[in-house]
């Protein structure tokens, strides 16, 4: 079987387990079985990426220490991977087992969850490829939090597909200290990195509930508050805010209490972690906000094409030119394209054309110019050129992503897996609507608002060349 296993590890006594488990499956075997110790990695994020990066097989399978495949788990992953190749990734199916006979405790109903959660590394299997086009995980994610919900959303916007496998490993309940809960709150800075990395819609794309943030922030800033008060002796603001403060630790005590056993123990547990937990959450929350702009930049994977815009990037704009005797490349453009050659990335042009709409020039003369522009600078894999006036509501006119699209499928690339290099903000745009990276190099054309709002911007088409060859952004 083509695959390879991933294990990173924190040397629990599971691991003994799993691996005894592992050799006594039926079925096909894996290429090998990889353990990657977690704490010599620093973090989950890195152990996984050293994990994969050893690996020799078309597949990876990452699977957590703690976890006990089925018996034909080997067998039904074997099923699983036998997949078209825009297809990516493999989840496998969680089931956490509980105590008989009573309800779960609020830890328990916290492991639980993994059995709906998405793109969960507790079993996952990926193509190596894959992983090297995006980068592997991130590793500015610390913990063992968010980085697989990360790289799955990284992925699909390449333009892959992750589906559900067959194949279904159990998740025990392990043991939780008693601030277990509030410890896990410094999850809340890895959601700050996911915010800015992912956009504000990132818990709906990657299926993960709204969480209580907000309440814990206005119950930790009541809290304040009342100590605030209480220091400058204020009393009425005091109780008041105290009030609040209490009013909240009691709804989130109850509503972790009311749906488990209810015992004198879980009763403690979670009264005195309330207390707590909304100041912690907003505590990381606040740090992850502080940490942000000091994190580095993530390196971006290599496009598998790059469309560029002609006049003002490639060419010097000449508005309307029919004429290939007025054709004058940009400072360093066959350099720049004949870097993107030499490491095997495809390349497209597109551009709009409204002269022709308007009768200023003919296809023939637009289809003469872009001649004289592969003379110049040499072969172009695609080209594409919109006619059409703005106001005649076509798709194919940047900022529209008709012409994105159209070139990718021109060049059998998914869309989302490309570069958009351009001059103006409707470049940029046209990328973002086709959910292609846009590289924006600025001429003395360029709106000082395009330039602000443009996701990468690079000086010149050397350094746009840099960025997509593997540079940070």
């Amino acid at each position: 079987m083509n695959v390879d296993v991933v294990i990173p590890t924190l040397g629990r006594p599971s691991l003994r387990e799993l691996l005894n488990r592992l050799d006594a499956l039926e079925g096909p075997r894996p290429g090998r079985v990889i353990v990657v110790d977690d704490a010599e990695a620093r973090g989950p994020a890195a152990a996984r990426n050293i994990g994969w990066r050893a690996a020799e097989a078309e597949w990876v399978a990452f699977l957590d220490d703690d976890v006990l495949p089925e018996r034909d788990w080997l067998l039904r992953l074997a099923a699983d991977l036998v997949q078209p190749e825009h297809v990516a990734g493999s989840q496998g199916r969680i089931h956490v087992p509980l105590p008989a006979g009573r309800r779960p405790t609020d830890w328990e109903r916290n492991v639980q969850g993994l059995e709906t959660a998405r793109y969960a590394t507790a079993d996952i299997a990926y193509r190596r490829s894959v992983l090297a086009e995006v980068g592997g995980f991130d590793e500015r994610f610390p913990r063992a939090y968010r980085e697989d919900a990360d790289l799955a959303l990284r992925v699909l916007q390449a333009g892959y597909r992750i589906e559900q496998g067959g194949r279904r490993v159990a998740h025990p309940v392990g043991p939780a200290r008693f601030w277990t809960s509030v410890a896990l709150q410094a999850g809340n800075a890895d959601d700050v990195l996911m915010r800015s990395v992912h956009g504000p819609l990132w818990r709906e794309r990657a299926g993960v509930p709204p969480g209580r943030r907000p309440v814990h922030l206005s119950v930790a800033a009541a809290g304040a508050l009342a100590l605030a008060a209480l220091a400058l002796r204020w009393k009425r603001l005091a109780a008041a805010a105290g009030l609040v403060w209490l009013a909240g630790t009691a709804e989130l005590a109850w509503k972790r209490i009311a749906p488990g056993p209810r015992t004198a123990d879980e009763i403690l547990r979670m009264s005195a972690t309330s207390a707590v937990l909304p100041a912690a959450a907003a505590g990381h929350w606040l740090a992850g906000l502080a940490r942000l702009p000091r994190l580095p930049g993530r390196k971006r994977s290599r496009p598998a094409a790059v469309l560029l815009d002609r006049d003002g990037t490639l060419v010097e704009d000449v508005p309307y030119n029919g004429d290939p005797g007025r054709v004058v490349p940009v400072a360093g453009a066959r350099e720049a394209l004949d870097r993107l050659r030499a490491a095997g990335v495809p390349i497209g042009v597109i551009s709009n054309q409204s002269g022709v709409a308007r009768g200023l020039i003919t296809d023939e003369q637009v289809d003469a110019v872009n001649r004289r522009v592969e003379q110049l600078l040499g072969p172009v894999d695609t080209w594409l050129y919109c006619p059409h006036g703005p106001d005649d509501g076509c798709d194919c006119r940047k900022p529209a992503p008709g012409m994105v699209r159209g070139a990718a499928s021109a060049l059998g690339v998914a869309a989302g897996r490309c570069a958009v290099v351009g001059d103006i903000g409707a470049d940029v745009e046209a990328a973002r609507a086709a959910g292609a990276r846009g590289v924006l190099v600025p001429t003395p054309r360029t709106r000082r608002e395009e330039i602000a709002a443009a996701p990468e911007v690079a000086r010149d088409l050397h350094e746009a060349v840099d960025l997509l060859l593997g540079g940070a952004p």
